[in-house]
């Protein structure tokens, strides 16, 4: 009698009676719950549009076993990532984790479902598979995985992002990615024939595009403040209703401000650490309770040889979900939250959109703003920050009143004399010293250095470079802008310490554009060599002015491009102009605002007590400028604890 009516149900099915094919296959479950049975039904459920339903039986029929169990439970993937029930496609995913990396559109999904958490790190181990499929959308989320974990990028991710231009040749999304590839390795042929194509889009009022960047990439070919706005594809979902919400909540002050740090770069080796570290050595615990989340991968803490437990209450996060780390936050009563990430590699900004603490602010990580991320506050200063930038931001500003940037001076080396000959550079050349990461080196920027050393008579350019490609990229350059290969001298990464002993051996740093050096700009000034920079147009580009003025050489930040050419060219001519500049620089650097970094810490204080009383007021965040304190009169170099 069963098997009668399981051939009825599925006659029903076959001509398309849906409706009848369902009646039977109930009444058949009533006596028969078989893999079968259940696969039919749920591919009757499924054509008459009841698709929860459908994944439910697909899994159900899964679970029972059978020679297309595994059919089943795939059908039960697809079926909950199409009806947005993705962490559950993703568990049923886990559970055929072979069949996974051999079929592209199983990888996409769980691939997407990952990227969209936050976890492309994870998703990475798909990308040859999404980006080998025939389907665009599985090679456009390819792509984007490189993109997501740039700092893990290999050459294929430029073949990749020109084969995906090449089926799409239109498309101003996929052209951006290319460049953002281009720029890694520093290949100026394709950068110089596709940056046009944006700029005349751009020209043409066309922008919609540039919504498709990367928020972290698009500073690197763009100081627009505008563009740098719209620019948002990795970023979470966010409202003003989201802001509105968590400023409602309820909250209990204490009689300490409680301080949480969220950030993956809890480690002395990283380079935000060396900025940041002394601030939290110094934070006043009389008045502040500090707390860092850390989400640091544990090969990098491995490497660390500080006791972190100088640096507040470490709550390692890393291993929950964005809703265990705000409920981890919470059940802290953190007053003020500090993305120290924004959108940088590791970020868990999604974090800030779950109404994780009453004030929410953003600090060091991310050169702008924190696009599409429920922040309330930007720390910065009146040189990253000047009231122009206002109306591209949505955060509040909270400027600190002379730089932005923290510098521990305490747990830093100085540097220790070396010779040139030490690293094979002439001892009778003017040397133009470039530290910066590659990325950052636009072909604009190379044209103005030959520029400036075919106009220096024994003037040489020393470049840092990642890789070998982009030291013969640069060299390509450099000898077809005129500059004879002799005067181009090149330099690998090393340990920190043996870095800064190398850096006083340039005669001036030259800075880049649109995005300045940021840490490496301070390395240079606290190893004694003067950097030379130009009035920039958005916070990524204005950080060297800023910490030019902190340490008191404004001397060297040019108006313009032509200004820049002009100064560095007369240095080189007049290397006696830089004595008064590197002793001014000596003189400074242990009682100038830049490297005080208890003085620093009082400042940052006051922003996070004038943010609380505002809140504890009920006022809604407002821009706030700190007022200055009295300058040190001495040296800060001891430790007070």
């Amino acid at each position: 009698m069963t098997e009668i009516s399981y051939k009825a149900a599925s006659q029903h099915f076959r001509s398309g009676d849906y409706t009848s094919s369902l009646v039977t296959i109930n009444r058949l479950l009533e006596v028969q719950k078989d893999a079968r049975t259940y696969t039919l039904l749920a591919r009757t459920l499924k054509q008459l549009g009841h698709k929860a339903e459908a994944a439910q039986s697909f899994q159900l029929a899964a679970e029972l076993g059978g020679q297309h169990a595994d059919d089943n439970l795939i059908d039960a993937i697809k079926l909950n990532f199409e009806i947005g029930e993705k962490d559950k496609a993703l568990a049923l995913a886990n559970r055929i984790l072979p069949k996974l990396t051999r079929d592209p559109e199983l990888a996409f999904i769980v691939a997407s479902t990952l990227v969209e958490r936050g976890e492309a790190r994870i998703a990475r181990v798909f990308k040859t598979l999404l980006i080998r499929s025939k389907e665009l959308p599985h090679m456009l989320l390819g792509a984007r995985i490189s993109l997501n974990t740039w700092d893990m990028f290999d050459p294929s991710d430029i073949e990749t992002a020109r084969v995906l231009l090449s089926r799409i040749p239109n498309s101003q999304p996929v052209r951006l990615m290319y460049l953002t590839f281009s720029r890694e390795h520093s290949k100026y042929d394709a950068i110089e024939r596709h940056q046009p194509i944006i700029d005349a889009e751009l020209a043409s009022g066309e922008t919609d595009f540039v919504r498709m960047d990367g928020t972290f990439f698009n500073l690197h070919w763009t100081g627009n403040e505008h563009l740098n706005q719209l620019a948002r594809s990795n970023t979470p979902r966010f409202s003003p209703e989201m802001t509105a919400i968590r400023h409602q909540m309820p909250h209990t002050w204490g009689d300490k401000i409680r301080v949480g740090y969220l950030s993956s770069d809890l480690f002395d080796k990283h380079a935000t650490m060396k900025l940041i570290r002394r601030v939290f050595e110094l934070h006043d615990r009389d008045r502040f309770e500090v707390t860092l989340f850390c989400h640091t991968d544990p090969k990098m803490l491995a490497t660390n040889e500080a006791n972190r437990e100088e640096w507040g209450n470490v709550v390692t996060v890393r291993d929950l979900s964005d809703e265990e780390i705000v409920a981890e936050i919470r059940s802290r009563n953190i007053d003020i939250l500090v993305d120290l990430k924004g959108h940088t590699i590791g970020t868990r900004n999604t974090v800030f959109n779950m109404q994780a603490a009453p004030i929410q602010v953003a600090w060091l990580g991310f050169p702008g703003s924190t696009v599409n991320v429920d922040l309330d506050y930007a720390v910065g200063d009146r040189y990253v920050l000047p009231d122009s930038s206002k109306p591209h931001y949505y955060e509040k500003f909270c400027r600190l009143p002379e730089t932005y940037q923290p510098n521990d001076p305490v747990n830093r080396p100085l540097a220790k004399p070396m010779t040139r000959k030490e690293v094979g550079l002439p001892e009778d050349a003017f040397i133009y010293g470039s530290f910066n990461a590659n990325r950052k080196i636009t072909p604009q920027m190379l044209d103005m250095w030959a520029d400036i050393v075919k106009s220096t008579p024994n003037g040489i350019l020393w470049i840092l470079t990642n890789n070998a490609e982009s030291r013969m990229n640069i060299q390509k350059k450099l000898v077809a802008a005129g500059v004879p290969a002799k005067r181009i001298f090149f330099m690998t990464k090393m340990q920190f310490e043996h870095h800064l002993n190398r850096i006083p051996l340039a005669d001036l740093g030259l800075d880049t554009y649109p995005v300045n050096g940021h840490t490496t700009t301070s390395e240079m000034l606290w190893a004694g060599l003067p950097v030379l920079t130009y009035k920039g147009t958005n916070f990524a580009s204005r950080v060297s002015q800023s910490l030019l003025h902190a340490i008191g050489l404004p001397e060297l930040i040019a108006e313009d491009e032509n200004d820049y050419v002009r100064l560095a060219v007369e240095f080189g001519k007049n290397p006696e102009q830089l004595k008064p500049l590197r002793q001014r620089l000596e003189d400074n650097r242990l009682k100038s605002p830049l490297f005080d970094d208890a003085r620093f810490t009082l400042h940052l204080e006051t922003a996070y007590e004038t943010m609380v009383e505002r809140a504890k007021n009920g006022l809604k965040p407002d821009h706030i400028d700190v007022a200055c304190l009295p300058a040190r009169s001495g040296p800060f170099m001891e430790k007070s604890d």
